[in-house]
């Protein structure tokens, strides 16, 4: 058995990150435990669970979202609050106990239940329409938030004292509190009427009392209840944990003399900080990257004492997804803008400015996984900014509804063809759906993004990278340039050259044999063979 341990956690705390469904999403659901999980959900070539340390009351509707519905897991808040479900219920606000009289309102976001002509409550939902959430008010003032479970029922309260949240209690399903956190120093104490909590496994269960009944911070609880559970598994299970600050010391101690792979993804984990996890890494059975080049990183930091087992498996596996590219009247060139220094960004649209004054059917996709509300602005902003510098036309990057109107307001008056528009995609749907719209990415950051590339290569889509690595093969699906002076060119080899491209996109689906399905499971079976 190997235990997915994952890092699902909401900046700053032990709990996840499901939101309202009007807000935008600020970070995207999509990491390696999720691939990974999907990669044993449905391919079914080793026995797996999830093993869930943080509070997540909308836990099944994630797993809905991510394709894996029925995946087995276990949950420490779960056993905490000794809640035995696992079924999404239906459960409507219409079936809560409200006072007599409320009236509600539908707002474009929000149901708000007036009391008296006062609002009363607000009742937030989720993605999937779900009720997450219900906010009560005396007069102005919020005196309560109830924060639901998919299943049916509340799973926590979050008590407020003259506008300021002060408490937050976790209950179990009969609406007993079973432990109080102060949200003011973080403390928590569990109800001495209460005072155990429940461990199952393999269809048995056990009660078992808490340590103590005052606690100096949630991680010691989730400590206790983790250790306990880990009684009942197998010394030849392993566990893979995502690593993550927030939970990489606990977990480093209490899993010390067990099998664990540790894994690392992008940004969760900063590399300069791999010295402080030295012990971590040493006793380790394995370590997984995200990529070679995360890899190499990790290798030279020399943390290791003699020998050591450590393999980049690309979380995203590589599918023949034909483009509609060629479908479109202009040729798109996609240019990921995140983390790009202004000198970089200055020079690429310099570069790009050049290419657009001589190829009319041209549009550059300035891609952005930035949440931000104002972020298109501000990227078309400096954009004109610099195309002014430069001599170009600045109503190239003008939003479509900042044109004007003639008098009539029929007809937009003679205006610049836009060039520039801003592609905002936080979700990696979103990404696929816009990559498959593009014609070529030219990705000049230090380090490409691993998702755009894995995507380039399904759907076909030649790469100009400033930094080679396995995702690019130097002259055919791409090209690896040595200053981003030198991308006007290789933009000309394929968008003006039309078999050029085609035997890009034919080296695309080549290299991405490397990186299929199959491949991935058998790099999985290498390190669970290794490690067994």
């Amino acid at each position: 058995m190997i235990y997915f341990i994952p890092a699902w956690y909401k900046a700053g705390s032990w709990s996840e990150n499901e939101q309202a469904w009007h807000s935008r999403r600020q970070r995207t659901e999509f990491d390696d435990t999720v691939k990974h999980i999907q990669l044993f959900h449905r391919n079914q070539f080793y026995e797996y669970s999830i093993m869930l340390l943080g509070y997540t009351p909308n836990f099944r509707h994630f797993l809905h979202r991510q394709s894996m519905y029925h995946a087995p897991y276990w949950s420490c808040f779960d056993a905490m609050q000794k809640i035995r479900g696992k079924r999404v219920m239906n459960f409507s606000y219409h079936d809560l106990a409200w006072p007599d009289g409320v009236e509600f309102v539908y707002s474009p976001f929000v149901v708000i239940a007036y009391l008296n002509g006062a609002k009363y409550a607000e009742i937030e939902f989720g993605e999937d329409g779900n009720m997450i959430e219900v906010t009560m008010f005396n007069g102005d003032e919020t005196i309560r938030k109830n924060i639901y479970d998919d299943r049916g029922f509340i799973s926590s309260t979050i008590i407020y004292e003259n506008g300021q949240a002060v408490n937050q209690d976790f209950l179990m399903e009969n609406g007993i509190w079973k432990l109080r956190v102060s949200l003011l120093d973080k403390t928590v104490s569990v109800n001495p009427d209460s005072s155990d909590y429940r461990i199952e496994y393999n269809g048995n269960e056990e009660n078992i009392s808490f340590s103590k009944l005052n606690y100096s911070s949630m991680e010691e609880v989730i400590r206790e209840v983790t250790e306990r559970y880990l009684f009942n598994t197998s010394r030849s299970d392993i566990f893979c944990i995502a690593m993550h600050e927030r939970h990489v010391e606990m977990l480093g101690e209490i899993l010390r003399n067990r099998k664990y792979i540790l894994s690392f993804y992008v940004d969760r984990y900063p590399i300069d900080k791999i010295t402080e996890i030295r012990s971590q890494i040493q006793h380790s059975s394995y370590v997984i990257t995200d990529s070679r080049e995360n890899m190499m990183s990790i290798c030279d930091f020399n943390v290791y004492k003699d020998k050591y087992n450590i393999i980049d498996i690309t979380p995203y596996d590589t599918r023949v997804d034909k483009g509609i590219s060629q479908q479109l009247h202009v040729k798109k060139i996609m240019v990921p803008v995140d983390g790009l220094k202004a000198e970089q960004y200055n020079k690429i649209i310099g570069t790009l400015g050049k290419y657009l004054s001589d190829h009319d059917d041209t549009e550059i996709s300035l891609f952005t996984r930035d949440s931000s509300y104002d972020i298109e602005d501000r990227i078309l902003g400096n954009t004109r900014e610099i195309l002014i510098s430069m001599g170009y036309e600045p109503g190239w990057a003008e939003k479509d509804n900042e044109r004007n109107f003639s008098e009539n307001k029929l007809e937009y008056e003679e205006t610049v063809e836009v060039k520039f528009r801003v592609e905002q995609c936080v979700d990696e749907i979103d990404v696929t759906v816009c990559m498959r719209k593009q014609r070529i990415i030219m990705d000049l950051r230090p380090m490409p993004e691993l998702y755009l590339q894995v995507t380039a290569i399904s759907i076909g889509v030649p790469q100009i990278v400033l930094n080679g690595n396995q995702f690019i093969e130097n002259g055919k699906n791409g090209f690896i340039v040595e200053n981003i002076d030198d991308a006007d060119e290789k933009l000309s080899y394929y968008l003006d050259n039309l078999s050029n491209w085609n035997e890009a996109v034919i080296s695309s689906y080549e290299l991405g044999r490397k990186f299929t399905t199959q491949v991935l499971i058998n790099r999985w079976k290498e390190v669970l063979n290794t490690i067994e």
